[in-house]
């Protein structure tokens, strides 16, 4: 039986030839990441912002979302977010925090429970402080810079420095834009987010890695070749992996975004952006910085010998 291929064998794409467009490419993407980031800003979920989420389920069976939000412009509780998630009957509504503290917000829940009538049954009802809010996200702060030095000084460790520096370059590349990504599409950036940036994270450095761990093999193995060409031959070698792990990857995320609900719905999403942007970095951003960090294969150590050899050395 033919093995499924997504990727022709032995090919020899010139993907170092396109360095001098990929970079300022991805800096005008940085550069808007930037520019949304702190000029649009983020989505934040009551996760983060702080607000009342109540969750409802219809005792017909199916939740007229058109009039939950006809009812809601006369709530005078702000701006209320209706959703629908999982079955038809579900909904949840969301509102901000109401000036007055915790009185001020159990008047707006009671004003909105009275509102919907007795067509809904209120299966949950969670409030979030600021104070909460704001250390979520202190600790989703922390727990992404830690993550990033953390890996910092294992790849300083596992490879030669200029394969460190081309992999934290490329992982923070892939943080900015997947955060000018929130700003653009205006998914709500809640707990979920976090998991979906430190997943992406890990996704790239695992793309990143392998690449670089062909790269230094091809190079205790070629000593003489050019470094672009080596590159070009270590990035072919395993673009049937790469694409394999992708596709496998984007197909069981585009199933979650489709059948997964409104809960992972902001998780999913980003994921797939993600796995799009973990390949392209480790391709067009990490293995060309070795180019221009001067990396040569004389700094590479040598292959090391067949054990047969060794021992035939040593008799």
């Amino acid at each position: 039986m033919k093995l499924l291929r997504l990727a022709p064998e032995n090919t020899k794409f010139p993907f170092m030839r396109f360095r001098r467009v990929s970079y300022p490419f991805s800096a005008v993407l940085s550069i808007v990441s930037v520019v949304l980031f702190l000029s649009v800003g983020m989505n934040f979920g009551i996760d983060f912002s702080g607000g009342t989420l109540i969750e409802l389920r219809a005792k017909s069976g199916t939740a007229d979302l058109a009039a939950l939000r006809a009812a809601a412009e006369h709530m005078n509780v702000g701006d209320v977010e209706v959703q629908g998630f999982g079955a038809p009957s579900d909904v949840t509504l969301r509102f901000g925090l109401q000036p007055g503290g915790d009185a001020a917000q159990e008047v707006a829940v009671s004003r909105v429970k009275s509102a919907i009538g007795d067509g809904y049954d209120v299966r949950r009802t969670e409030v979030v402080g600021p104070r909460v809010s704001g250390e979520l996200v202190q600790s989703g702060t922390l727990g992404v810079v830690i993550s990033i030095l953390a890996v910092l000084c294992y790849l300083w460790f596992r490879f030669e420095w200029q394969f460190a520096v081309g992999a934290i370059i490329a992982t923070m590349h892939d943080l900015l834009l997947t955060v000018g990504f929130f700003a653009l599409t205006r998914l709500e950036f809640n707990t979920t987010s976090i998991a979906a940036i430190l997943t992406i994270v890990g996704y790239s450095l695992n793309e990143t890695v392998v690449v670089l761990d062909r790269i230094r093999e091809m190079m205790r193995k070629y000593r003489r070749m050019p470094t672009d060409q080596l590159i070009d031959v270590s990035v072919n070698a395993v673009l049937p992996r790469t694409i394999m792990t992708a596709t496998t990857v984007f197909l069981a995320l585009f199933a979650l975004v489709v059948f997964g609900g409104q809960v992972i719905r902001s998780f999913s999403i980003a994921m797939i952006w993600g796995i799009f942007v973990a390949t392209y970095s480790s391709v067009f951003i990490c293995s060309p910085m070795l180019i221009y960090l001067g990396l040569r294969s004389d700094a590479v150590g040598a292959a090391p010998e067949p054990s047969g050899k060794l021992a035939k050395t040593s008799a």
